[in-house]
């Protein structure tokens, strides 16, 4: 995921999105944004001020960013808690904040590395409700890096699987849950 964003270099290959090479562009100039499992959220901003650095690191936004911002702190049940500070937010409105800040950046790819890992069951599948509804709405794709066989269960239509430092070809979730191959049916157990 770190080198789809651009975070990580490529140690060999391309990448494109359609005919554009997007090998060596900047992350902000790129297609998708991420939301990272710890969540990346400024303990010294507001949670708007948070949300908003999804659109303008400066966080010079005009009237019409700010009712961006907002919108998708009401969108994801925040928006009673805008002005408080993260350290003041449970683990779940922690997520649901930087969820916000993925929302906001209206990328076509939202890519989810294990956001949710740390969130007990209910919030867990709270978290991945309002995930796929989000998705839904905006017509953006998802790639999700998770542990959790639930997940899958739950949000995948297609499936990578990677064991051993190599991924497999996409299937459909519920062929790869039926039939694992012996690396994941050796972790489920």
């Amino acid at each position: 995921l770190g080198a789809l964003c651009g975070f990580v270099p490529l140690a060999a290959g391309r990448l494109f999105w359609g005919e554009t090479e997007i090998t060596n562009a900047d992350p902000g100039a790129r297609p998708m944004t991420m939301l990272f499992q710890d969540n990346n959220l400024f303990p010294h901003l507001s949670v708007i001020q948070n949300v908003g650095l999804g659109i303008r690191p400066d966080l010079r936004l005009t009237s019409e960013e700010k009712a961006r911002v907002e919108a998708a702190l009401v969108r994801v049940g925040l928006g009673d808690q805008m002005t408080k500070k993260p350290n003041a937010l449970s683990g779940g409105q922690q997520s649901r904040a930087a969820l916000a800040r993925v929302l906001v950046q209206a990328r076509p790819w939202v890519l989810l590395d294990e956001p949710f890992a740390a969130l007990g069951p209910a919030l867990r599948n709270e978290m991945l409700q309002l995930v796929q509804q989000l998705v839904t709405e905006t017509g953006a794709g998802l790639i999700m890096v998770t542990h959790a066989p639930e997940d899958v269960r739950r949000i995948a239509d297609e499936v990578i699987f990677v064991g051993s430092g190599r991924a497999e070809a996409p299937q459909p979730a519920a062929t790869l849950m039926q039939n694992p191959p012996p690396e994941l049916k050796a972790y489920l157990g």
